[in-house]
């Protein structure tokens, strides 16, 4: 998986005022659970940006002084009226404990069924997988190369990999649906 590097200066003062005046200087506050300890430190907010704003998932590598910390973000605060972002919270990954993490899905193929004039509708755009940070997909993989009109493909349907999803198996990823020009060609068709 991909792996985005920050760096991070280590919090003495852990506060409202503390953190307030952190982002005056275009800082965010941070946080690094999953250790033996929490550790509190701040990020400068423009080095969030690229593992922030993707629809992709990834990892992060922390630096802290000497210590280099990988890392995914488990939680985002931002600010309700404008988006400002106030605080990030990292979960600490090691070698031979399980995650779980919300991973984009990516359709692949061309359904026969929209070029009949279906229409594609994707209800789910990401799942939740379980595993080893080394057995961790960037993205899960779904054919629509076979789906044809009213067809559908389920959590269920995906090939198995070394991973785990947590997603019920009954839920529907995408499916072909009829589109209104193809109801009325049908409705055509059946009146003559």
């Amino acid at each position: 998986m991909k792996t985005i590097a920050i760096s991070g200066s280590p919090r003495e003062n852990v506060g409202k005022r503390d953190a307030k005046e952190l982002r005056y200087e275009g800082k965010v506050p941070a946080v690094l659970y999953g250790g033996k300890e929490q550790q509190h430190f701040a990020v400068v907010t423009t080095e969030l940006k690229d593992a922030i704003y993707t629809p992709e998932a990834n990892f992060v590598e922390i630096t802290l002084g000497t210590q280099k910390i990988k890392a995914i973000i488990k939680e985002l605060q931002f600010h309700p009226l404008t988006d400002l972002l106030l605080h990030v919270d990292f979960l600490q990954l090691f070698d031979e404990k399980e995650i779980l993490m919300e991973i984009p899905i990516k359709l692949t193929g061309t359904s026969p069924g929209v070029k009949m004039g279906g229409k594609l509708v994707q209800k789910l755009r990401k799942l939740r997988v379980k595993a080893l940070p080394k057995d961790m997909p960037q993205t899960v993989e779904v054919s629509i190369a076979k789906l044809e009109v009213g067809n559908l493909f389920r959590v269920r349907d995906l090939s198995k990999g070394n991973y785990v999803i947590t997603n019920t198996p009954e839920d529907t990823i995408v499916s072909v649906g009829m589109s209104r020009a193809l109801k009325q060609a049908e409705q055509q068709a059946g009146k003559k």
